[in-house]
């Protein structure tokens, strides 16, 4: 069931056809889905709900005209400078850092204006998808300010830092396309919120644990480079051998061929 609905944010957990839980966290706050305190609060609520009990997917999506027009800048006015480096602390531990660290497929689904801390908690997800209606900008330069939740630096993870600072420097709004060239987003749909459904279901009934092990196996690399993440990769893949989804699957590959074994996360 959803949570409470007056919140700017609600989580909910269903079931595929197959069994697996996925969860659905989606933002509707206000015409704009503007990130003020509620907001970040019930997000920062959610995610760690999220990492405290995960399902085996999770697809974040916003309600309404826009994903989100940005940060309500009442937040920033007044801010030391200490206080502003603990606002970022805050946000990397609690919600960046958490959602990059949940055990299973993270899916962002972008079907409108994406601004600032939407675009940067998107490219903290596994996979995004937008519509074709999408745009996407960093755009904190309009207030003196540059992304401080992870973006340039996942940007130029995806896009290369060239077009990291090419797109937070200049502040414009970058279309859906575009950014699928560039490959920060992953692909492009007509119908985004119908495909990101799919994809989560489909995730959610996949091998979680192998889902998991790639996550850490690319973190591992994201940290420390391709030594750092071959001297993880045979521990990690290594104690895949004892989950009943590997064990299951080669055994149905061997019996009935590929394509046929079912999962349940464990």
């Amino acid at each position: 069931m959803p949570s409470n609905p007056a919140s700017p944010t609600t989580v909910e957990r269903r079931t595929t056809g197959s069994g697996g839980e996925y969860a659905v966290l989606t933002v509707a706050h206000g015409e704009l889905n503007l990130f003020d305190r509620a907001m970040f609060d019930s997000l920062i609520a959610d995610v760690a709900a999220l990492s405290e009990n995960p399902p085996r997917a999770v697809l974040l999506r916003a309600e309404g005209k826009v994903v989100s027009g940005g940060v309500d800048v009442h937040l920033f006015d007044g801010l030391t400078a200490q206080q502003g480096q603990e606002l970022w602390e805050r946000l990397f531990a609690s919600i960046v850092h958490p959602l990059e660290a949940l055990p299973c497929p993270v899916v962002y689904s972008a079907h409108a204006l994406t601004l600032t801390a939407a675009f940067e908690i998107a490219l903290a997800c596994d996979i995004v998808l937008a519509s074709p209606r999408a745009k996407f900008g960093l755009v904190e330069t309009v207030v003196g300010l540059t992304p401080s939740m992870g973006g340039p630096q996942r940007l130029a993870e995806r896009a290369g830092s060239g077009r990291a600072r090419e797109l937070v420097m200049t502040g414009d709004l970058y279309d859906a396309q575009t950014l699928h060239a560039w490959g920060v987003v992953n692909a492009v749909h007509d119908d985004v919120d119908a495909a990101a459904y799919s994809l989560t279901e489909r995730l959610a009934d996949g091998p979680t644990r192998a889902h998991t092990a790639t996550k850490r196996i690319v973190e591992a690399w994201r940290s420390g480079g391709i030594a750092h993440a071959d001297a993880i990769t045979s521990g990690v893949s290594g104690a895949l051998f004892e989950t009943d989804d590997l064990r299951g699957a080669v055994r149905s590959f061997l019996d009935v061929g590929p394509g046929k074994a079912t999962y349940t996360g464990r």
